[in-house]
């Protein structure tokens, strides 16, 4: 598979501070990628790096394998990393033909990426009539002017109401489904949760996961258990091949489960090695509850 873009240990220090600490990862060609992570995690300071807009202090990036230089590379790349910034009183169009002019390339397409963010019926519209959603909207058509091969998105859908926001998720799933790989920075794990096929979830601007979003909720569940004799309890789960873990919280013994495995079958084990419970669930961790937990952030109330 291509690799579009490649990072080796980077990091970016301001003074004390290290925004961005040795972060690796690698974005293949075709996917939809989220770098995730709470506000201020580093994941803009990312961004800002590979795109050349914000100097690194160590470590490498490299765009297209490494054939490229930078500079030619970003050619090949549409990024939106600010809000958008259009004249007011210029229509849709006019504005898409000043980012034309300034990136070198056709007008040809521009009905073509203003279709792409249903912006067609409002080609004549000036910008200051424009929703915020629409704004986006816009900045995106911009960003695909020159037909990249890379999107970069930094939080696509920061102010929108939920209208703007399936609206903008759904241009996503299109430009994605055209071929083109996708790169978005988000703190909403709804977002990546429902438009990537990869997510970097990043914390204090280390690295925490990297890797398919399925493969992240692909746990197997856990068990929560208690009986009379809570000590033997720990021990038979202990010592069962199944079971990877187990921790005791409250009178409630958690074992989490290394491979798949049913109720009935602990239950049956449990009472075959002399144990009766008075207590059995299987529960599973969602996704967000996952995310919670890597990145030490406490559920909103």
């Amino acid at each position: 598979m291509e690799t579009i873009l490649s990072l080796k240990d980077l990091t970016k220090k301001y003074g004390a501070l290290t925004a961005v600490d040795s972060l690796s990862f690698t974005i293949e060609k075709g996917n939809v990628y989220g770098i995730l992570g709470p506000n201020g995690s580093g994941k803009s300071t990312t961004l800002g790096m590979v795109l050349n807009v914000v100097n690194k202090t160590s470590g490498e990036f490299a765009w297209f394998g490494g054939n490229t230089e930078t500079h030619e590379a970003l050619k090949k790349v549409g990024a939106i990393i600010e809000h958008p910034n259009f004249y007011p009183y210029m229509t849709a169009v006019q504005n898409l033909a000043l980012v034309c002019k300034i990136k070198d390339v056709s007008r040809d397409k521009i009905e073509e990426k203003l279709e792409i963010v249903n912006l067609l019926d409002r080609k004549d519209s000036k910008f200051k009539t424009f929703s915020l959603g629409m704004k986006q909207r816009l900045a995106i058509a911009s960003a695909l002017l020159n037909d990249p091969e890379i999107l970069i998105l930094d939080e696509p859908t920061n102010g929108l109401d939920p209208q703007g926001i399936h609206q903008i998720r759904e241009i996503i799933r299109k430009i994605a489904a055209g071929g083109t790989t996708i790169l978005l920075a988000s703190h909403l794990l709804d977002e990546v949760e429902k438009v990537c096929s990869h997510v970097v979830i990043i914390r204090n601007g280390k690295k925490l996961y990297s890797g398919p979003v399925d493969a992240i909720n692909a746990s197997h569940g856990f068990f929560e258990l208690q009986a009379k004799n809570m000590q033997l309890l720990q021990d038979l789960l202990i010592a069962h091949p199944g079971i990877e873990n187990v921790t005791e919280k409250e009178n409630v013994v958690t074992a989490i489960l290394k491979e798949p495995m049913e109720a009935e079958a602990i239950n049956e084990y449990l009472f075959e090695k002399g144990l009766s419970l008075s207590y059995l669930v299987k529960r599973k961790e969602s996704l967000e509850e996952q995310f919670l937990e890597l990145t030490n952030e406490t559920p909103a109330a």
